[in-house]
This record gives structure tokens, C-alpha cells and sequence, in this order.
């Protein structure tokens, strides 16, 4: 599943003359920080890097800077660092900000494949949805605390997570049809994956038809309806079936680095390292700083470097 992507905040100027206007946009820390994400969304980690740290010189306490750089790191493989930045973020962020602060520090730990830290900041945020009673928000990360669990190979934590944000999610109000489906999907695609992980396969591919029946119905988008392909991948990669693997992986969201890590280790399997070495140096092209990219960006690195 896709996790949400950085917002940028843009600032707008008026009544100014050109070069008034590049004056402010140079000293405004919002208007530096944009210019930061942007170099960091578009792949220039160094430049962004750059530019974060001009940024700390001139204002120290601007969280959204040490944020960029703990992020940055982290896709340069330089962890203990990003997580001294990310931290002073979480100390200097204000309350609308201390949620992106600690869901930044839980994805690090994922880069490390820490899932007990990763969790302990992922629940600091779900606990604080709770209580600000946002279920939609709270669920979302539950569900990401499955998956860290999941991907880690802690099956019974991923299911006591899966659950709760399932449980969570009944609690939002007004639900369409669709948000219904939705949430159906994602249990069960959940209890699927979980089910492949234990090895228990003919109850995975039992959840998986399910899944498949609630696409079939259209009420889900295209961005939803493509996570059935990777989920018959999911399981068939982990089943050995590395020639089902593939075929259904190959149908899945080619932008999402997960799927191609998984990709890229079914053709290691099949001994197509050619192969493989390709799909992970597009992991490395592509920018983020997700669960997905956690997952998936240090194996890459280490299979390039190898």
C-alpha cells in the first residue's frame, strides 16, 4: 500500500518587484525548505542536502531542514546520522508537525530493519490519531506498523497490528461503499500476506480470492485495484513459484520500490542477475523516503555495490 507522499508548501508573493521577490524567496526559511523538497523529490539528494544545510546555518531551529537531511542520509545509507537530524526534528517541531517528525523516525528505524524502534514511533503517532480522534489517520498506521512487523518476519505482531487498524477503521464515520471495500480489501490482503509468511499458502490464496472478488466489484480505484497483482506475487514469491512471482509482480505498480525489490529477488532466484542488478539500480533512482523505500533501497545498494 501506498504510503502518503510529502507535502510542499508553497509561498506566494505580491505586490513585489522581480527582484524583491527572489530577495524574500532566498531569506524566507518556508520558501528554502520548498526549494530543498523539491530538489529532493526530483533525485538530486546531494544538491538537497546542499540546500538543507544553508538553510540550519541560517535558522537552526527549522525542523523541516533537519527532517530533509535525517531523509536524506538515510537513502545515502548513513543511518546513525539521519537519526541525530530526525530527532532534533521531533525536539524542535511544533504540535501540527511532531506527527511527520515521529513517522519520519519510525521509517529510519525501518531502513535498519529495527522493527521493535520503528514500532515504538509509528505507535507514538497512532496513539496520538486516537486521541485526536482522526480513526481514518489511526488506521493507516496501524497498518504500516503491520507491515514493519510483517517484513521483518514477526508474523504475530503483524496480525495483532493488521487487526487493529481493520478494528480502527469501523470507527470512521459516514464510510461510502467504497471506503467499506476498501477497508475489506486491505484486512485480507493483510491476512493473505501473513498467511504466505507463515507458509500456510492454501489460506493465503483463500484471502487472495477475496480480495480479488471485492476488485471485480469496481468500486475501487486503479491505484487500489493494482495491489491484487502484487498480493498473487506476494504469495507466489514466497510459495518458491518464482515464474508466478514474476508474471503477477510485472502487473503490479512498477514505481513502487517493494515490488520491484521482490521483483529483482525472484530473477536472482531464476539466476537472471542481469536482470536483477537492473530492477535494483532503478530502486536507486527512484526518490522517497516510505516503507517502501525502506524496505527495499539498502538491499539494493548493497546488490549494486556487490
Amino acid at each position: 500500500m501506498r504510503s502518503p507522499v510529502l507535502a510542499l508548501t508553497v509561498a506566494t508573493f505580491t505586490l513585489a518587484s522581480g527582484a524583491h521577490a527572489q530577495e524574500n524567496s532566498q531569506s524566507d526559511p518556508a520558501a528554502l525548505v520548498k526549494e530543498a523538497q523539491k530538489l529532493e523529490s526530483s533525485g538530486k539528494l546531494p544538491e538537497a542536502l546542499a540546500r538543507y544545510r544553508e538553510i540550519l546555518k541560517e535558522n537552526p531551529s527549522q525542523f523541516d531542514a533537519h527532517l530533509g537531511i535525517g531523509r536524506v542520509l538515510d537513502n545515502e545509507g548513513k543511518f546513525a546520522d539521519a537519526r541525530q537530524h530526525i530527532q532534533k526534528a521531533i525536539e524542535l517541531a511544533p504540535e501540527p508537525g511532531q506527527n511527520a517528525a515521529l513517522s519520519t523516525m519510525g521509517v529510519a528505524y525501518a531502513f535498519e530493519g529495527n522493527a521493535a524502534e520503528s514500532a515504538k514511533y509509528l505507535q507514538k503517532v497512532f496513539d496520538r490519531q486516537v486521541q485526536a480522534g482522526a480513526p481514518g489517520a489511526a488506521a493507516g498506521t496501524a497498518n504500516a506498523l503491520g507491515r514493519v512487523y510483517l517484513e521483518a518476519g514477526d508474523a504475530d505482531n503483524a496480525g495483532k497490528w493488521y487487526r487493529t487498524g481493520y478494528e480502527t477503521a469501523q470507527k470512521i464515520e459516514e464510510r461510502s461503499p467504497e471506503d467499506v471495500d476498501l477497508w475489506e480489501m486491505r484486512w485480507l490482503h493483510a491476512q493473505a500476506r501473513i498467511a504466505a509468511r507463515r507458509k500456510q499458502f492454501d489460506l493465503a490464496r483463500k484471502h487472495a480470492d477475496a480480495v480479488r472478488i471485492i476488485v471485480e466489484k469496481g468500486t475501487l480505484d486503479e491505484g487500489q485495484r493494482i495491489n491484487y497483482p502484487y498480493l498473487t506475487g506476494y504469495v507466489a514469491f514466497y510459495e518458491g513459484r518464482y515464474d508466478q512471482a514474476i508474471a503477477e509482480l510485472a502487473k503490479a505498480d512498477q514505481e513502487d520500490p517493494f515490488i520491484l525489490s521482490l521483483l529483482a529477488q525472484a530473477y536472482e532466484q531464476q539466476k537472471d542477475q542481469a536482470k536483477a542488478v537492473e530492477l535494483y539500480k532503478r530502486i536507486l533512482e527512484l526518490p522517497g523516503h516510505s516503507l517502501q523505500v525502506a524496505f527495499s533501497r539498502p538491499l539494493a545498494q548493497r546488490r549494486v555495490a556487490r
